[in-house]
């Protein structure tokens, strides 16, 4: 379900739909600024740039980013049941559990992202 709410965007994700295909499926440009719900389990890719796989369930703390054309951007925390708390950059392997609520506010100009030979990664670039 998609409802816009002046210039944002309020998104329900449902059971057993992919988080990162759902984000990566949104046709418009911009910032995530709120993420919140439940998985079965996800993949991070840590600081260090190891992959972390987290089996559920597991607690979205927070999640936000960029969606530019090129592909998303986005960062997560999860709690597991204990209340541990992990995170870093979402890699996939995150099916819904009971819902995801995602807010997300367009940009108006073009986003991309482009190969930065400094940090080795496709970084973002705004455009009017």
């Amino acid at each position: 379900m998609i409802c816009k709410f002046h210039d944002m965007i309020l998104l329900r994700l449902e059971p057993d739909m992919d988080l990162m295909a759902e984000m990566e499926a949104i046709d418009v440009e911009g910032a995530v600024v709120s993420g919140i719900g439940s998985l079965h389990g996800v993949r991070i890719r840590t600081a260090d740039e190891s992959i972390l796989k987290l089996e559920g369930p597991l607690e979205i703390i927070s999640l936000q980013g960029t969606l530019t054309g090129d592909g998303v951007h986005i960062h997560i925390a999860v709690a597991d049941s204990s209340g541990r708390v992990f995170g870093g950059h979402l890699r996939g392997c995150c099916r819904v559990r009971t819902t995801v609520e995602l807010a997300v506010i367009p940009y108006r100009g073009k986003l991309r992202r482009v190969l930065d030979d400094r940090t080795g990664y496709s970084e973002l670039v705004v455009l009017d």
